[in-house]
């Protein structure tokens, strides 16, 4: 692969995570840089491990990561998103009342529901006579710078349209859970 194919592959593989956390922004108390540091970290790193898992399951298990990846990634995100909408119409409408940061698990949870298209694509690369450390590295890189942007553009956004920003989040991800469904089985109907 050249390094243009390299680049767009990482960026392609960062706008799942990069919408997740516009959502996840968008539900914080005015996060600061901080804030989308850590999260945009906790991201990558998981957007670069997986792509190497995917690699080390290789050949034997494609069919299997293949077939049920999308659902895996579907049920994450609908969890996590239903998770986020109950929380916004809990939620006071005071921006103070929001929380200053998610939590570990929270994050980790959505960047792994955010990333199994990596996995797939570490399956993939295996099949490939390529060079997957540098790749994936170029993965995780992308997914830190996008996710941290879209944290602090999330912030922009809850300011605007307060304790909805939870509930909109939650449907972001639902919807990201969805197309992810459909583009699969758009595919698999051709």
């Amino acid at each position: 692969m050249n390094i243009l194919s390299v680049v767009l592959l990482a960026f392609a593989m960062s706008t799942d995570a990069f919408a997740a956390a516009v959502a996840k922004g968008a539900a914080l108390h005015r996060p600061r840089w901080s804030e989308a540091l850590r999260t945009g970290l906790i991201f990558g790193t998981i957007e670069a491990l997986t792509p190497l898992a995917g690699w080390a399951i290789g050949l034997a298990a494609a069919k299997y990561v293949a077939t049920w990846s999308h659902w895996i990634a579907f049920a994450l995100l609908v969890v996590l998103g239903v998770r986020m909408i109950l929380a916004g119409l809990d939620a006071p409408d005071e921006p103070e009342a929001r929380p200053q940061q998610h939590g570990f698990w929270v994050l980790a949870a959505t960047g792994l529901a955010t990333s199994i298209d990596a996995l797939a694509v570490g399956v993939g690369l295996a099949l490939l006579d390529v060079e997957i450390v540098p790749i994936a590295a170029a993965i995780g890189l992308a997914t830190f710078v996008m996710v941290t942007i879209g944290v602090m553009v999330g912030r922009m956004l809850g300011a605007l349209i307060g304790r909805r920003a939870e509930i909109a989040g939650g449907v972001v991800l639902i919807g990201i859970g969805c197309a992810l469904v459909y583009e699969h089985l758009g595919v698999a109907a051709r």
